[in-house]
């Protein structure tokens, strides 16, 4: 996961240490500033480079309402840029899409959600379904009603949702062009909901205003925390395509039936928490729906079911993906893994059913490893049958090497010292009769590491996969994503 940020921009989606140096100590990060003054950073623009890459989750901020109401055009304003796509016909948004926004020096997510309708078939009740996931995962939600149109049933709709979800909700009047809509503003007062805020999203009056509101019941980026607390369980998500046996592991490691398993395939729902006792310590395991195909191509219970299962990844500190030794290793397991390393875990593969294999299908499926899984060849890997609970004692050794890998932290000196010498032994390629450099870096932050390295120009991304290939040889960080942003020296002159 890299991110190649350029000056001024914001980067990385993690907040500070308590100390509001990122994962630095004060002596540390004072020679780590002069150093970035010697090579002509801004002291800002170091600061904000570390503050990006360091701190938890961004805030995220949900704008909700049915079709046509102007929700896209409004995130627009929010970030700044047209990027969500605006259409004069209704629908046109389908998925969540988040984006990054600032506001008043505070930086948070926003995510666009299609039109929500009550009583709705097929793809418009996943979009409606994708818009409720939204309110369920956000901090603060934006609700959009057209002013001109006034409350119609679907607001009222979306209203008993919100109040149902207990999330903060800012009302915003939209379509409020001028002086004389501010009535229709004011009459939205009956959704109570509070104050209405008159806004035009397409030319930008009173977004700013609302934004003001926003932030006031928009938390801080909080610092990243899982499981329990501090001596908790440590939270184990089992994922993986339906039938392939996590039910099955889950009862294994508890020594006891637990959860229902049936050979038919989707007997698990709804995201099962057990505290079991393996390997001498306790742990927090989460069975999860199995994942059959891509989100918006779900219906019904599948969809909901899948919505779950990316939200128990997002709270758990290490997923164990399971993937059925016996079948060739799908597209869907790809995208299974991908979910975890985008959610930012430490991961596990575990090939079930290994008791069933042959040597043939042992031979092919270590083919099939190495071509369609090279992208994780750091994650740890088990051989585990979950019916017989051969090599099961294998798995907690595999989930704490990952766990140590994802909360490992090299000393900013440790790592300028690798970065020194990567550099003179294999420089950046030459580009456009430019050499760019890789200046000095830092590690902002775990769970996953975070690194932030200041350049002299762009760095390419087969370098910085160059780059993260030698982290891993050098320092390990066996099971864990890294994530790499890359900071460029603005073109100016080198401070005297």
């Amino acid at each position: 996961m890299n991110d190649q940020i350029q000056p001024g921009s914001a980067g990385g989606d993690a907040g500070l240490d308590g100390d509001g140096h990122g994962a630095l100590g004060d002596a540390e990060f004072d020679r780590f500033m002069e150093l970035a003054a010697e090579e002509g950073f801004d002291v800002e623009e170091v600061e904000d480079a570390i503050e990006a890459a360091g701190h938890g989750p961004l805030p995220v901020l949900a704008v909700v309402g049915r079709p046509n109401v102007g929700k896209s055009t409004l995130v627009n304003r929010f970030i700044g840029r047209r990027e969500a796509v605006v259409e004069d016909t209704p629908g046109v948004t389908r998925d969540r899409v988040t984006y990054e926004a600032e506001w008043s020096g505070r930086r948070f997510k926003v995510v666009d959600t299609g039109g929500w309708e009550q009583d709705v078939l097929g793809i418009d009740a996943s979009v409606a379904a994708q818009a409720e996931y939204a309110i369920e995962a956000a901090d603060a939600v934006v609700f959009v009603v057209d002013a001109s149109v006034g409350a119609t049933d679907t607001d009222e709709a979306v209203v008993r949702l919100l109040r149902k979800a207990g999330k903060p909700v800012v009302l915003c009047a939209n379509k409020v062009d001028g002086p004389s809509g501010e009535s229709d503003a004011a009459m939205l007062w009956s959704l109570g909901l509070g104050e209405p805020h008159p806004v035009s999203a397409l030319h930008g009056r009173g977004t700013g205003d609302m934004l003001d509101a926003v932030l006031e019941v928009l938390p801080e980026a909080p610092q990243e925390t899982f499981g329990g607390g501090v001596g908790g369980p440590r939270r184990v998500a089992l994922i993986g395509r339906p039938n392939v046996g996590k039910s099955s592991l889950l009862n294994k490691v508890a020594g006891e039936d637990r959860v229902v398993v049936d050979e038919l395939a989707g007997t698990t729902r709804d995201p099962v928490d057990e505290i079991i006792e393996l390997g001498g310590k306790t742990w927090r395991f989460v069975d999860t729906a199995g994942i059959r195909k891509r989100v918006h191509l779900q219906q019904g219970a599948d969809y909901y079911a899948s919505l779950r299962t990316a939200a128990a990844v997002e709270k758990a500190e290490v997923a164990v993906v399971l993937i059925d030794a016996y079948d060739s290793i799908s597209v869907q397991d790809q995208r299974i893994i991908t979910m975890a390393v985008d959610a930012g875990r430490a991961l596990v593969l575990a090939y079930n059913k290994w008791d069933t294999l042959d040597e043939e299908r042992r031979y092919y499926l270590e083919r099939e490893i190495e071509t369609e899984l090279g992208q994780v060849a750091w994650a740890p890997r088990v051989n585990v049958s979950a019916r017989t609970g051969r090599h099961m004692e294998k798995l907690v050794p595999a989930i704490e090497t990952a766990l140590g890998g994802w909360e490992t932290r090299i000393p900013t000196g440790r790592l300028n010292a690798f970065l020194g010498e990567l550099v003179a032994a294999h420089p950046h390629p030459v580009r456009g009769g430019k050499q760019p450099r890789i200046l000095f870096g830092t590690q902002a932050g775990t769970r996953p590491p975070r690194f932030v390295l200041f350049a002299s120009g762009f760095i390419e991304h087969g370098y910085r996969r160059f780059i993260e290939r030698r982290l891993r040889e050098t320092f390990g960080f066996e099971g864990t994503p890294l994530h790499i942003s890359v900071r460029v020296r603005e073109k100016r002159g080198r401070k005297k």
